[in-house]
């Protein structure tokens, strides 16, 4: 009889108590071998002001974050200091969400080359069980809850901010429907920020409010793949573009940002999750998951919510566009803030020439935006690509090629076939639309006080609503606010 792979790597993976020194924050990640061996990495955070002690306690959190993508390779997680019983919860929670999506889309479904074949699971004698997290999470001592901060002003948001499409067009709408708005970036000190830098340079110089938090999660993560035993040792050659393990993203810059929510009394915070077509509960091998995508889900923004309402009550977590496609988000951020398009820059490949910041134009990433640019009818020069990625493109890529859901490519593919006078392709009339779904997009999320102009605005770019019934998207009336 064949053994499982054992993918358990560490006896513990220890957290200690955060350090704040003026406008910085450090804590200690310490990996304990199951041959008794340690290693450790120093976290840190950088902010453009200073902290206090009231951050600690999301401070604390934020570096325990990280830590959800290895729930599954270690048997315990030490936190060395208190925690409260709802941050315990929301910790153990996210736990099994994200062990079990990185477990069916990172394990099973491995689509890059970076697992040792000796780790890979026998599909056939895979049980629910193996996705569940092996390690919990074990703080010092569980305290009562204790609100950290509940004067937040419900005008005010802060955008987590990227360079990429969704938040430059959350940006561009909630300022012209009168919110005070946030420009807030992350730097994780790796390539990434080639692809947010553009639009930081632009917000720090007109925005007075932009601010940035710079990080070395990046190499954190590297030293992390390093140390699992699975994953092969040139990990840093390959070139891929999806991570090898972690998909607990969003949730590390949540809350590494909270202290600046907490400082400027900011009451929502976005993030720019569009629409994504789960139209059923997906499982694999009886293991319910996400795609791998849980931290852009409307459950996510539910559950910390939830948690929001005990620690920082008044603050509130929702994403403008998750009712729309890529296709419809791009169409509107180049027609109405042909100012804030030409920052965009979606690809993980950026590099710099003469003219700034250029994508690789090559990546599935890039193009994607071409597809979405082209079907539009933009010119995608705006954005810096070169014209001989863009006049390669009808020729060089295939709907098969492009990691985006099928209706989108398709209907993109219509509308660039239409142009072409060849339409092989199908239209799929739902892509246009304004989707409503009770559990994926409900556009009664919306905060109320922005709920009907942020809808007007969006129904100018779109042809009507739509709803899932029988898990096909069917037209409808406008929806009663």
């Amino acid at each position: 009889m064949t053994r499982k792979p054992d993918l358990v790597c560490f006896s513990s993976i220890s957290v200690s108590e955060p350090k704040i020194v003026n406008k910085a924050a450090k804590a200690d990640i310490t990996l304990n071998s199951l041959d008794g061996g340690k290693n450790s990495f120093s976290l840190t955070l950088k902010y453009d002001n200073k902290l206090d002690v009231c951050h600690l306690p999301v401070l604390r959190l934020a570096f325990s974050i990280p830590l959800l993508n290895y729930g599954l390779f270690s048997k315990k997680i030490i936190l060395d200091f208190d925690l409260c019983e709802s941050d315990l919860s929301l910790l153990n929670d996210l736990n099994v969400v994200f062990s079990r999506d990185i477990y069916v889309n990172k394990i099973i479904r491995r689509r890059t080359n970076f697992i040792l074949p000796e780790y890979f699971p026998d599909e056939d004698k895979i049980k629910s069980e193996d996705a569940e997290p092996k390690a919990k999470f074990q703080p010092k001592k569980i305290v009562k809850d204790e609100m950290i901060s509940d004067d937040f002003d419900s005008n005010s948001c802060g955008i987590l901010s990227s360079g990429g499409k969704e938040s430059l067009l959350t940006y561009g709408i909630l300022n012209e429907l009168g919110a005070e708005v946030y420009p807030l970036y992350v730097n994780e000190s790796g390539g990434h920020w080639r692809t947010a830098l553009t639009g930081y340079k632009y917000h720090k110089k007109n925005d007075k409010k932009t601010q940035r938090v710079w990080t070395n999660i990046d190499q954190f993560y590297n030293f992390m793949l390093d140390n699992l035993k699975f994953i092969r040792s040139d990990h840093r050659k390959v070139k891929a573009d999806t991570y090898p393990i972690r998909l607990c993203i969003f949730p590390f810059y949540v809350f590494s940002l909270l202290p600046v929510f907490i400082d400027k009394k900011i009451g929502n915070l976005l993030i720019g999750s569009e629409f994504d077509d789960l139209r059923n509960i997906p499982t694999e091998h009886g293991i319910y998951h996400y795609y791998g995508v849980y931290d852009q889900h409307q459950d996510y923004d539910v559950r910390m919510n939830e948690w929001y309402s005990k620690r920082l009550n008044g603050l509130y977590q929702w994403s403008a566009m998750r009712n729309i496609s890529g296709l419809i988000v791009e169409k509107i951020l180049v027609k109405r803030y042909p100012h804030l398009a030409k920052l965009q820059r979606s690809c993980h490949s950026c590099h710099f020439e003469k003219n700034g910041i250029v994508p690789c134009g090559t990546c599935s990433k890039c193009n994607g935006i071409l597809l979405f640019l082209l079907a539009n009818g933009f010119d995608p020069t705006i954005m810096n690509f070169r014209k001989k990625d863009i006049n390669s493109f009808p020729q060089g890529v295939k709907s098969s090629s492009l990691r985006l859901d099928q209706d989108e490519k398709d209907q993109s593919f219509y509308l660039l076939d239409k142009k072409n006078k060849n339409l092989e392709v199908k239209p799929v009339d739902h892509v246009e639309r304004i989707h409503v779904n009770s559990v994926t997009c409900d556009p009664m999320l919306y905060p109320k006080q922005f709920r009907a102009d942020l809808l007007k605005l969006i129904e100018g770019y779109t042809t009507g609503y739509c709803e899932l019934k029988n898990e096909k998207w069917v037209p409808i009336n406008k929806i009663v606010i």
